[in-house]
């Protein structure tokens, strides 16, 4: 396993070499949901043992530092962003920014201590953690929970950014920024994923499989 450099210049890099190591970033022929044939597949789900998700959980705080948003709390949306909020919150307070954390259920408990919502009371500017944006549909239900408790939305953070088209010319993580009003943060993007490739020549076929892609299916602008 790649080994992560905290306070790197260079973690989005070292993300997209980590993404691959562990099989999570595969190059090849994939078909989207959206019926496109992708060059690269990413499955943010095969982070899953400790030794991955302890150094996946330093480059959400490396994102989250980088960002620099000025937030109060982290809140992760069911199911995928309950646990990258809980890594990202350990993550934070080793680097010195303690920060609570809060995530909701599918279904609100009746019994115990009941609600819609586990964790730190919802409150201030509250930053999202989850996986990918795809339909944006996680998203919109976190923002309505954070303005139902009175607090404020301050941004989105995911792990890859495929800066595709959606139905229109933005990608979806442009879509849910401009409909919510809030920036979307990335810990790596395809551009970094070209960057990448491009200090390779042995990767030379995938990477102009990428740039094609890109170029049929890329959002603008970017």
């Amino acid at each position: 396993m790649t080994p992560h450099t905290t306070n790197s210049v260079n973690f989005r890099q070292q993300f997209i070499e980590f993404a691959i190591n562990q099989d999570v970033l595969r190059f090849g022929e994939f078909q989207t949901k959206a019926g496109r044939l992708s060059p690269y597949f990413f499955n943010a789900g095969l982070f899953n043992d400790g030794a991955s998700l302890r150094a996946l959980s330093g480059f959400y705080a490396d994102a989250v530092q980088a960002a620099d948003l000025g937030f109060d709390m982290l809140f992760g949306p069911a199911y995928k962003g309950i646990i990258l909020a809980a890594i990202t919150a350990l993550a934070l307070a080793e680097k010195g920014q303690n920060v609570p954390y809060a995530y909701n259920r599918k279904e609100a408990k009746d019994h115990g201590e009941g609600g819609l919502t586990v964790g730190a009371p919802i409150a201030g500017r509250v930053l999202i953690i989850d996986d990918v944006i795809s339909a944006g549909t996680s998203v919109r239900e976190s923002v309505e929970i954070i303005h139902a408790a009175g607090a404020t939305p301050a941004g989105v953070v995911i792990s890859l950014d495929r800066q595709e088209r959606g139905t229109g010319t933005l990608s979806a993580a442009q879509e849910v920024s401009q409909r919510h009003g809030i920036p979307v943060i990335a810990v790596a993007t395809l551009q970094d994923i070209v960057s990448f490739l491009s200090q390779d020549f042995a990767k030379t076929d995938k990477l102009e499989k990428i740039e094609a892609y890109r170029r049929e299916f890329g959002a603008s602008p970017y």
